[in-house]
């Protein structure tokens, strides 16, 4: 009897160009998440900071989130990856390598079917967005040549330590069976109380800056938000490194959350308020991108909407309610409110995976089942000890990241400020972008004559000074 061989379509053959053990759909995913988390910075929050803040500081938001998206991804590739991903060379710290060399960037990558330079690029994107997040603390006020000088020194001191603890496979919290599905620790409660704590060591805006700093452009603003809210899919979509029904799970309930905590929030909004905000929806549109980021391909449907009412409502409570009467939380000045935004509902997020977390989804993600494991099924399944050992470990992550951070962005802002200030003076703060770099944002009818008054003239005089001298 004849028989035939069996032979691949053309286009599925292995070839030199696509190794066999190269997925072409999971590569063409991981590069399209890549992409749309890209579009969260540029151009999401990018526009989103822009239109958010006053006129005088439009351009010097916006190209706050530009330079450290650049700067990230040049740094990532030269050192970053590698420290972050590398082989390990402390428990918290891997090895310093580049990741440019063509040979390396061809071959599989640690974990998934496609190469490092897919990973080198989607990895790149999470760490540049993480200090686009930080910036929002610190609009407004923040020394741009300041700014320069923290952006890879924050990269690499700190965003490449948590990076390695949490999600390397040879990180010791990783290792510990830490649940981090796409970077509640490692991007939002590090980014959260960096910010915050970089917003200590700035100081604060202008006094009537704080006391009115109305957006210049809210349907700008609006139009970033949506980009950050879409752009999630690719977040959290592309987290399993492989096209699968998790990755399906993980989009559906991103929105679902979102949708749930955005709600909740402008219903807070109307019943204390009387009006329903669109900067407050936007508010709660985020904390629930935030909260459910980490669980989100290893929790059912109803927690994501139990996650989404708590992340309208915990954090609406913190910034609404405890910033506005804490006497600490006033004196630090934190311009987007990264603190309550990302830390706070990051950490909750954190610990709500810790409580809903399915061991089967766990299992489709992390190959194993091990002691992932939320309290809840814990306690359904007899699996008590197992239920609480993850909670413990969820918040040894959270205290983790804390003191990492406050330490280490604490140290990058003194060292910075050897060489120069962090904070603008009065007189470019009067002034904003023009003082900054010369441009502005909006041509209005009105602002030339603005621009006559002699108090304009002195600001501008003294700040040109400055700038002459750094």
């Amino acid at each position: 009897m004849n028989k035939t061989a069996f032979s691949m379509p053309p286009n599925l053959n292995p070839d030199q160009a696509s190794p066999d053990w190269m997925n072409k759909g999971d590569n063409a995913w991981q590069l399209t998440a890549a992409t749309l988390v890209g579009l969260q910075s540029i151009p999401g929050l990018l526009i989103l900071y822009g239109g958010s803040v006053k006129k005088k500081w439009a351009v010097n938001s916006a190209f706050m989130v530009l330079y450290a998206f650049a700067c990230v991804i040049l740094c990532w590739a030269a050192w970053g990856y590698r420290f972050s991903f590398g082989d390990k060379m402390i428990p918290f710290w891997g090895k310093p390598n580049f990741a440019l060399d063509g040979h390396y960037l061809m071959e599989q990558t640690f974990l998934g079917k496609f190469p490092n330079a897919t990973m080198v690029y989607f990895q790149g994107v999470f760490a540049a967005i993480t200090l686009v997040l930080i910036a929002g603390a610190l609009l407004g006020r923040m020394n741009f040549y300041a700014w320069m000088l923290f952006v890879p020194l924050w990269l690499t001191f700190s965003y490449t330590i948590t990076a390695f603890s949490i999600w390397c496979p040879d990180g010791f919290l990783a290792k510990m069976g830490i649940i981090d599905y796409s970077g509640g620790y490692v991007i939002h409660l590090s980014s959260g109380v960096a910010g915050f704590t970089a917003a200590y060591w700035v100081g604060p805006r202008l006094t009537q800056d704080r006391q009115r700093f109305p957006p210049n452009n809210i349907l700008l603003m609006l139009f970033g938000a949506g980009l950050l809210w879409i752009g999630w899919t690719g977040f959290n979509g592309g987290d399993p490194y492989v096209v699968s029904v998790d990755a399906s799970l993980a989009v559906i309930n991103t929105h679902i959350c979102t949708a749930a905590s955005l709600l909740t929030w402008l219903l807070l909004d109307i019943v204390f308020f009387r009006k329903p905000s669109v900067i407050g929806a936007v508010q709660g549109m985020i904390t629930g991108l935030v909260c459910i980021t980490p669980a989100a391909g290893v929790v059912q449907g109803w927690a994501a909407v139990i996650m989404g009412l708590c992340s309208g409502s915990i954090p609406w409570f913190t910034m609404m309610v405890i910033h506005k009467r804490s006497e600490m939380f006033q004196k630090v000045d934190d311009t987007m409110a990264v603190l309550h935004t990302h830390a706070i509902a990051g950490s909750l997020g954190g610990i709500l995976s810790g409580i809903f977390a399915v061991p089967k989804l766990n299992r489709l993600f992390y190959g194993t089942s091990g002691h992932y494991i939320g309290l809840f099924y814990g306690l359904a399944t007899k699996r008590t000890h197992d239920g609480f050992r993850q909670i413990g470990v969820q918040l040894i992550g959270v205290v983790f990241v804390v003191v990492l951070n406050i330490v280490s962005t604490s140290i990058i802002c003194v060292v910075v400020q050897i060489f120069m200030p962090l904070r603008m003076s009065e007189e470019e703060m009067e002034i904003g972008d023009e003082a900054a770099h010369g441009e502005e944002a909006y041509a209005i009818w009105g602002d030339e004559e603005e621009k006559l008054d002699p108090k304009y003239e002195l600001a501008k005089s003294k700040a040109g000074g400055q700038m002459e001298m750094v």
